[in-house]
């Protein structure tokens, strides 16, 4: 199965089990990236947010007009904070952001409990090494394309390349399918 693509200077579309990492500076603007790629051709999709709370989601979604009756959310970062948390069919927690088998686990509940066009954003790659390790995040997105593989379903991993070592990011790198690099003038390059 084919997913359409809304992402300046990417191809038109790329095949299900495709996993896109979006190389960006700190300081980038990945949501509108984020937003075009999750509101694109899809029944159903995943935010896994390790950088912001479920609430914050939902009000990016919502800001940038996305459909939120095909959202589901995993908020890895309100039981860490301490922030209520008010579960729902759609809204998912991880006991810490560091519980990358959690996340594992509740991304492949996910894709498997919903049919058709799939789709699942991890903001942030870099957060998440931030809280486990780089070893461990790299094991988790191995994991996690794996998912989108037996899924047919197709991904957006962010990572903010300023704050990892060029030996990380490689390792990082040589794990996808397609690279969209931004740059902090806005400009988009893409490696499909």
């Amino acid at each position: 199965m084919d997913y359409e693509l809304a992402i300046e200077n990417a191809p038109d579309s790329v095949p299900g089990g495709t996993g896109i990492l979006l190389i960006h500076p700190s300081t980038g603007e990945t949501d509108r990236i984020d937003t075009e790629f999750l509101n694109t051709d899809t029944d159903r999709f995943l935010v896994i947010s390790t950088r912001t709370t479920a609430r914050e989601v939902q009000q990016k979604l919502e800001y940038y007009g996305v459909d939120e009756e095909k959202a589901d959310i995993l908020d890895t970062l309100s039981v860490e904070r301490g922030y209520s948390r008010r579960s729902s069919d759609r809204v998912h927690y991880v006991s810490s952001p560091d519980d990358l088998a959690g996340i594992v686990d509740i991304t492949r509940e996910f894709l498997a409990d919903h049919e058709g066009k799939r789709r699942i954003s991890l903001d942030s790659v870099t957060e998440m090494a931030y809280y486990a390790d780089e070893d461990r995040a790299l094991e988790a997105v191995e994991e996690l394309l794996e998912l989108l593989e037996t899924h047919d379903a197709v991904g957006l991993f962010h990572l903010s390349e300023e704050v990892h070592d060029a030996e990380d990011v490689a390792r990082f790198k040589d794990r996808f399918d397609a690279i969209i690099y931004l740059d902090e003038d806005g400009t988009i390059e893409t490696d499909f």
